[in-house]
């Protein structure tokens, strides 16, 4: 596994190319959406994204430093590092947020009206300790963030992929739950949540098969506000399945 430490980082995907200079198709856990932004999106991106969002390609650079990326807290430490993976529109993630202030947030969206709308949001609530990155999200919490230096992680509703060629694109695998779990702290979370209930089995199997965590089905989260993609899934009758894995 790469070291967050080193220099020389894979490419991220959608750069890496083959001998010939083609693009290597690769197998994501997402599929890219169209990245305009409407009227109220475009304010809030012109207005927040230069602080706020971390522009692709500054991991590229050899000194990249996530917590450079948060603000520096009055003890001169490092706040604990909460990991969002697919905020979408930020529902979820203002509020939570806005009720930690101690810890700094790492926001993993790549469609981009997603992230402006998430800043929207952030600034409403009077939340200033989130940080977007549209990086692949496996990719980053690989390369960019250290092994043992994640307090949570949060998973809510990530894309069930139902079709069964498509399974392989499943966030919750065998290789990626290794891989969250390892970033974890000792006593780290892992939060999750899905309306799909054989994507649910899959998790609790795939979960409960890790050695480095232990867990299971928990009531639903009671900080964790319905979303309108939540409210969707509860109008066609699925079943809301929530998980917490401790490292």
């Amino acid at each position: 596994m790469t070291d967050p430490s080193k220099d020389v980082r894979p490419a991220r995907p959608h750069q890496k190319l083959l001998d010939d200079g083609r693009t290597v198709r690769e197998v994501l856990t997402y599929a890219r959406r169209g990245n305009r932004l409407d009227a109220k999106q475009q304010v809030a991106w012109d207005k927040f994204a230069a602080e706020w969002v971390i522009p692709d390609e500054a991991v590229d650079e050899a000194d990249f430093s996530l917590e450079s990326w948060f603000e520096t807290r009055e003890n001169g430490e490092s706040a604990p590092l909460i990991v969002d993976i697919g905020g979408g529109v930020g529902e979820a993630t203002a509020v939570l947020a806005a009720a930690r202030p101690a810890y700094d947030i790492l926001g993993l969206e790549v469609w981009r009206p997603g992230v402006a709308e998430s800043l929207a949001r952030l600034s409403a609530a009077g939340a200033s300790n989130v940080r977007f990155c549209s990086v692949d999200a496996l990719w980053t919490l690989e390369n960019l963030v250290a092994p043992g230096s994640v307090s949570e992680v949060w998973t809510f509703f990530p894309d069930p992929w139902h079709k069964t060629r498509h399974h392989k694109r499943r966030l919750v695998s065998p290789a990626n739950a290794r891989m969250i779990a390892e970033r974890l702290k000792p006593g780290g979370v892992w939060r999750l949540a899905t309306d799909w209930a054989e994507y649910a089995e899959q998790m609790i199997e795939v979960l409960d098969a890790e050695p480095l965590l232990t867990g299971g089905v928990v009531d639903r989260w009671d900080e964790r506000p319905v979303t309108k993609f939540e409210r969707k899934g509860l109008a066609k009758d699925r079943v809301i399945t929530d998980l917490l894995y401790r490292r």
